[in-house]
């Protein structure tokens, strides 16, 4: 940002800069970024991709074309990166060192192409692999388009998933295809080599990347083939969350028929796979697995396959004889090797961080547990610097900073700054002064914690209205990192102290602490932010408990809601609920079928009095302090019957209430226009009931038809 902000206000927050993960070229000299930019004074978005120079830390603009995306290394200087047509998708190539040059065209394609990879294979040859909608009976690319458009809306469905996320589900899945590049002469262009992209999935049922939120890294490329992780076709997707890692092999890329798939079995561990990486000798395949087959937040185990062209002898890093394995974290995100193969890099939530780890390439040598690379922050993408260098590039967040690049050394752990999007928060007005921390008793032998993020002008001396956020998931938490849906800054900046705190349900505090919540969703998690609440009024002088707002989003809805009925909820002035559950027994209108079975014990047949023991509407008779409802339509996963719900709940009562609706919105509410709406309806909301300023805020930001 080139002007700095004076106050961070939700203008600020939404119209700042975002910056992808910098991608390294493999001498290491150069690092490829996307930047969007979005403006409330012209309704517009400015896109770019840019090239940083990692020494003098300068960046180079080289398109503004929103319809470029996915930018590649292919070379040291060259790049392949997608062209998004209407209809279409061309793959182009353009110099990172020549400004203002042509890109030119390599090929062009009759779909929506996405999640593209390179490798270069050796003699010339770069193995280049990307997802494409295909025709499931075919496994032949497909363009929406061009089929033909019924007389009637109306579908038909006979299994599930009859929609999922924010769609309804289509006959057509997503294939995953291979080509190869190469240049005829030294200098010329790259060509995409006959007989062109090939879809390895062809006369299987398996789909790759696994919906809704699959991407590149749920497959991988190397000299041996293709390794990809995709849902078992036996196992309905909406019951349980089993997914398979899969290896095709390939020596050319060239190959005008792949040979069928071939599953990794690894015993026990029946649940999620995730992040399939070969090493760079190309050989070995490092990926993650869970253990149970119908739990999405089970914990992550390390899996080696020391040899693709060998499935038998796969290999669990810290396994233990009773099955719940030796590292108790959970590695997120991406896996990355060494230069050499001798070290695994992977990043694992701990205690409202996500820390960069080593440890050992081969589960025999490692006999310790992995070694912390970093202290603060999230790091979120990570890859290596450069051929033999041995460093590490890292893209991180802070609760301060929205996008930081920097250098590690493994050897050493230091860790140097490259580059910061908001100079370290001094962009937004804010600092790490602002941010604390504190553990307090959770509601049985055990211990909570909770970050904290205080005004910019924060005064000791003085009491502050307390914003009490609770997360969703409900396997999740507040961490040291950077949201534009839930900033505790934003909050922070009009005058609250807020306080996030992680109670039983939580990640990054051991997987009993996790899976403590399954069957037990108004137990131990609400005497946990009930002993929190009390820390705070007992240990925090400047935090004014008597003027307090508590606002949560998804399973923190759901909170919202069980406070309204019980003591915790008198203790706030107001509160918010956005997309949370009002009854749980109406859960069965959601879309991953697996999650209520598994959090309430069984089916809603099965086990009808565990659906009934939490569920918020049995106490709406109780429900009496303020609160606003925000739901969208495209939410799937909590249909906005269930905002409706609780709105009218609320309004029969006669309880203070206000609905915020979103028709082209989902889960999350993530166009600026709706985003900036929803925040200036929340702070309005909360501000009007704690007495801070309302200026410009809620009233006359949104429509509504009664007041």
């Amino acid at each position: 940002m080139t002007v700095m902000a004076t106050k961070f206000t939700p203008e600020v927050l939404l119209s700042a800069p975002r910056r992808s993960a910098a991608v390294p070229n493999p001498a290491g000299t150069l690092a490829l970024f996307t930047v969007s930019q979005y403006s409330f004074e012209s309704h517009s978005k400015d896109y770019a991709i840019k090239v940083l120079d990692i020494k003098n830390r300068h960046s180079t603009q080289l398109f503004d074309d929103p319809a470029y995306t996915e930018p590649t290394w292919v070379s040291d200087t060259e790049f392949v990166f997608l062209k998004n047509g209407d209809s279409t998708t061309s793959l182009m190539v353009a110099d990172a060192t020549k400004p203002g040059s042509d890109p030119y065209e390599v090929s062009s394609f009759n779909t929506s192409v996405s999640n593209i990879k390179v490798k270069d294979i050796g003699n010339g040859t770069v193995a280049f692999a990307c997802t494409a909608p295909t025709d499931a009976a075919s496994g032949a690319m497909v363009n929406s388009a061009d089929e033909k458009k019924p007389l009637s809306t109306a579908r038909v469905y006979t299994s599930l998933f009859v929609r999922h996320w924010d769609a309804y589900v289509s006959e057509n899945k997503q294939g995953l295809f291979y080509g190869a590049l190469k240049k005829e002469k030294k200098d010329g262009p790259f060509k995409l080599q006959e007989p062109g992209l090939v879809n390895a999935l062809a006369g299987t049922r398996l789909e790759c990347p696994v919906p809704p939120f699959g991407d590149a890294s749920d497959y991988d490329i190397g000299p041996e083939g293709v390794v990809f992780v995709a849902k078992d076709p036996d196992l309905n997707p909406a019951l349980w969350t089993k997914t398979d890692l899969y290896y095709v092999p390939l020596k050319t890329f060239t190959e005008e028929k792949a040979p069928l798939p071939q599953v990794v079995k690894t015993g026990k561990l029946q649940g999620y796979t995730g992040t399939p990486v070969f090493s760079h000798g190309g050989t070995q395949v490092v990926f993650k697995r869970m253990r149970d087959r119908r739990y999405e937040s089970d914990k992550w185990r390390l899996m080696l396959v020391p040899d693709v062209r060998d499935l038998s002898a796969v290999q669990e890093f810290y396994e233990t004889a009773d099955g719940e394995g030796g590292w108790d974290m959970r590695p997120e995100g991406p896996i990355v090797w060494s230069d050499d193969d001798t070290e695994l890099y992977v990043a694992a939530e701990k205690e409202g961080r996500q820390i960069l780890y080593k440890l050992p390439a081969t589960p025999l040598e490692a006999t310790e547990l992995p070694q912390p690379l970093t202290r603060d922050g999230t790091v979120g993408d990570f890859r290596n610097l450069a051929r033999g260098d041995g460093r590490l590039f890292l893209t991180s967040t802070s609760l301060v900073d929205n996008s930081s690049y920097s250098i590690v050394d493994p050897k050493s752990k230091e860790v140097g700054l490259v580059s910061s999007s908001s100079k370290e928060g001094k962009s937004f007005g804010l600092t790490r002064r602002q941010f604390d921390e504190f553990w307090f008793k959770g509601a049985g032998d055990y211990r909570c914690h909770a970050l904290v993020m205080k005004p910019s002008d924060f005064d000791p001396s003085k009491k502050y209205p307390l914003a009490f956020l609770i997360h969703g998931g409900p396997q999740g938490a507040w961490g040291d990192s950077w949201s534009t849906r839930w900033n505790p800054a934003v909050f922070a900046e009009q005058g609250y102290v807020a306080v996030m705190p992680n109670p039983t349900g939580s990640t990054g505090y051991g997987q009993a602490l996790t899976d403590g919540i399954a069957e037990d969703w108004g137990g131990r998690p609400y005497n946990d932010l009930e002993n929190c609440f009390e820390h705070i009024a007992d240990n925090l002088p400047y935090v004014d408990t008597n003027n307090a707002v508590a606002l949560g989003a998804s399973y923190g809805g759901y909170m919202i809601n069980w406070i309204q009925g019980h003591p915790l909820g008198r203790k706030f002035k107001a509160l918010v609920c956005h997309d949370g559950i009002f009854s749980t027994m109406s859960d069965w209108s959601t879309e991953e079928l697996f999650f209520p079975i598994r959090e309430m014990g069984g089916t809603l047949w099965e086990n009808r009095e565990g659906y009934e023991k939490w569920d918020p509407a049995a106490f709406a008779g109780e429900w009496a302090t303020p609160q606003l409802v925000i739901h969208s339509e495209l939410d799937y996963r909590l249909p906005i019957s269930e905002g409706l719900a609780a709105f009218n709940a609320l309004q029969t009562r006669g309880v203070p209430s206000r609905f915020l609706m979103f028709p082209d919105e989902n889960h999350w509410v993530l166009k600026p226009e709706n985003s900036l709406v929803w925040h200036k309806e929340v702070l309005g909301w909360i501000n009007k009931w704690t007495g801070l300023d309302t200026t410009g805020l809620s009233e006359g930001t949104a429509k509504t038809t009664l007041k």
